[in-house]
């Protein structure tokens, strides 16, 4: 039985959850642990150790229901963690073998670096209690992305007094100032999913600033700094077939090579390249409502070349309502044929940021199109970004991008930044303004966007005001924005308060609501959102909505009122469930023809594990609309979703993912075996197939009842990354 560390060593007097006042030294080791999840090196019984943790969530600062342990030592290539966390009821411990950064449902044990120093943001690393991976980027308020993917070695184990894990991350995968002494940040954060308690070290305050600034200092001497240099070369075959003229024909087959590489600069100050990348989806995106929609929908990045460094290509004022979603949206760079990245610090203050890429979509779809003249043309994109760091997560920093494509083009450039007034409130601003080029225009169309933002919270309340101004004319063809020519003030004032109840652990009562003005139709519109949520152990959480709002469209007023519920849980270890249900008033956007509708959204997600290795779920969403003048059936949608995968351990996976579309009659398959020893070192192997409810008669393809297999491909990809 391997027994956790708090039984090998002394009892030490608990330590004072707040930072100490100074860094504290970490200990130097010549003699580095073997990663395998067990706590018996000699290192760790001399590490630096910190035990004393307290509350995050449901409440802060409360005593941990369990015991944890966190070891840390260092040698010149690595940094090492060591985890006892205790358990008085290690069978009802909630781990699965899932493939990297799937363990979010999962107990969790992490940390995250701050690196620099500098409260602005660090590495996050998390393990679940078998050893399974995610990483990732959070910046100064703890948000996070679990994009970033990096190479690092973790190990864990579930015993008789809960599990243990451990983590060896080299300072090769990090970026950070190269100096004899480094002063960096730490937290620890550990969740057990049954309680709904997440746990801290050190303690974390709503009263204490943005959650970087709350970080344990720490200090390494006498770290060795070994320049990154990566390649990846990768090889991608794929062949396809769709139905056309009444049969099956092939569409091609294609092998095509790529290679990416990575080089530091500096030991903050990186430099990648890629040139041909195949991004295919290998992940899925699922289905959604695709239809009766005002703007387009947002896809998440999930193309690796983007991802590392994407943190630093946020801005200020981007809450909720804003309808500015990004400035750097690069999935707008659809085929890039060759790109080049530009991220990290120079000196201590400075934050540096680039992309440039050339994008061979839009001249491939002229050529489909038979526009000759455009045919085989790039767009070109360029985006840069700058932060000037002013202490703790106060910051100023402009943004430049531009989109140019056969004479025409877009230019954007601006201003932001972030200023905390005191350890409960901050202020932001933006400013960005547009220069859209038409083709043989005499002169540019010219647009601004204007966000200003006020943000106060501490355990009981939180409020958030802002102030945003968008011309009709602001267009950021790099970026997400979902309405211009508008003036909004969103405001959402919530309040907090825990209750003495072992089932109701966190109650929240919030009103999220906004007044714009649509400067085309010179009309006012309101939304007003009232919400009370209720948290519960399980991972457990419902809430009840009411909407009182309405929209102006096409110059005219519309009704959006209604209510809602919704709630998920993981009811055991075994069965996690989520769903939810509205009804409401909705627009039809017809720009020609709208009309005030009315109808219900729903979904429903049930995940079955019925082992650690095998997890399937079903999916339903619903949507459907009518005519509210005279209850008239407009269209109903339904999409039923299928994601079944067998998980051998933690490099190789098989997934089934079958979904019907019953708006488009359509059904499609894929499946997928995978292969990531580590990130960059991946083989995939996958198969899809579309069938849709058509039959070829007489020269054209009309609406059947039994299903026609119209489109088949299959695809092999390899890559490998050679580190130096």
């Amino acid at each position: 039985m391997v027994l956790g560390l708090a039984a090998l060593l002394p009892a030490k007097k608990p330590m004072d959850p707040a930072p100490a006042a100074g860094p504290v030294a970490i200990h130097k080791t010549d003699a580095p642990p073997a990663i395998d999840g067990k706590l018996d090196d000699a290192v760790w019984q001399t590490a630096t150790r910190f035990d004393n943790f307290v509350t995050f969530k449901p409440d802060f600062g409360k005593p941990t229901s369990e015991m944890t342990v966190v070891m840390m030592a260092y040698d010149r290539k690595y940094v090492y963690f060591a985890f006892d966390c205790l358990d008085s009821e290690p069978a009802k411990i909630k781990a699965a073998m899932a493939k990297r950064d799937g363990i979010d449902m999962d107990d969790w044990i992490g940390v995250v670096l701050d690196t620099f120093g500098d409260e602005q943001g660090g590495y996050l690393f998390e393990v679940n209690p078998l050893g399974v991976q995610m990483d990732g980027r959070i910046n100064a308020d703890g948000n996070g992305d679990a994009s970033f993917d990096t190479v690092w070695e973790s190990k864990g184990s579930i015993n008789g007094k809960g599990y243990s894990a451990e983590m060896a991350v080299p300072f090769k995968s990090l970026r950070y100032p190269f100096k004899k002494k480094i002063t960096m940040g730490l937290l620890v954060s550990r969740f057990i999913g049954r309680k709904s308690e997440q746990t801290s070290f050190p303690e974390l305050s709503p009263e204490g600033g943005a959650i970087m600034c709350q970080a344990q200092k720490i200090e390494l001497n006498d770290v060795r700094f070994e320049r990154p240099l990566e390649f990846i070369p990768a090889l991608t075959y794929d062949q396809g077939s769709s139905h056309s003229a009444g049969e099956m024909r092939s569409t091609g087959k294609n092998t095509d090579f790529s290679l990416t590489g990575k080089v530091g600069l500096t030991s903050n100050l990186t430099l990648d390249a890629t040139y041909n990348p195949d991004f295919s989806q290998v992940e899925t995106d699922a289905g959604q409502i695709d239809v009766n929609l005002r703007y387009s929908i947002f896809y998440s990045e999930k193309r690796p070349f983007f991802l590392e460094g994407m943190e630093n290509f946020g801005f200020a004022t981007a809450m909720e309502a804003n309808t500015v979603g990004a400035i750097a949206y690069t999935r707008t760079i659809v085929d890039p044929l060759l790109g080049v990245k530009l991220t990290g610090k120079i000196g201590g203050q400075n934050v540096l940021s680039g992309i440039f890429a050339l994008d061979e979509y839009p001249g491939d779809l002229a050529a489909e199109e038979g526009d000759t003249d455009l045919a085989g043309r790039n767009a070109q994109f360029t985006i840069l970004r700058y932060k000037r760091q002013m202490g703790k997560d106060n910051y100023v920093g402009g943004f430049f991008t531009d989109r140019s494509f056969a004479g025409t083009g877009n230019s954007v450039g601006g201003v932001d930044g972030r200023w905390r007034l005191n350890n409960t409130s901050y202020f932001e601003y933006s400013f960005f303004k547009s220069f859209s080029r038409a083709l043989d225009a005499a002169e540019d169309n010219q647009g601004h966007s204007l966000g200003l933002r006020y943000n106060f919270s501490n355990r009981s309340w939180n409020v958030d005001v802002g102030l945003f101004d968008l011309s009709s004319d602001f267009r950021i063809d790099t970026g997400y924005v979902t309405r211009t020519g508008i003036t909004m003030a969103p405001i959402f004032v919530g309040y907090s308060f825990y209750p003495k109840s072992k089932f109701f652990q966190k109650v929240d009562a919030f009103w999220w609501s906004y007044h714009l003005l649509d400067k085309p139709s010179d009309l006012f519109e309101t939304y007003n959102h009232l919400v009370l949520r209720l948290g519960m152990p399980r991972q457990s959480e419902i809430r009840f909505d009411a909407i009182l709002g309405n929209e102006v469209f096409a110059d005219r007023r519309f009704s959006l009122s209604g209510w809602r519920v919704r709630g998920y849980t993981q009811v055991m270890k075994q069965l996690y469930l989520e769903g939810g249900f509205r009804r409401s008033q909705r627009i039809f956007y017809d720009p020609e023809a709208p009309f005030q509708g009315r109808g219900i959204t729903a979904d429903l997600l049930l995940l079955f594990q019925p082992f650690d290795k095998l997890s399937t779920s079903l999916g339903i969403s619903y949507y459907d609309i009518f005519r509210s003048s005279n209850g008239e059936k407009i269209y109903d949608y339904t999409i039923w979703r299928n994601r079944t995968t067998f998980q051998v351990n933690r490099f190789l996976f098989f997934r089934g993912i079958i979904e019907y579309n019953n708006y488009w009659k359509r059904v499609s398959a894929d499946l997928l075996a995978s292969f990531t020893y580590i990130p960059g070192t991946v083989i995939y192997l996958g198969y899809g197939s579309i069938n849709e409810k058509l039959r070829w008669q007489e020269n054209e393809y009309v609406q059947s009842d039994e299903f026609l297999q119209t489109r088949k491909s299959f695809f092999f990809k390899a890559s490998y990354l050679w580190r130096f």
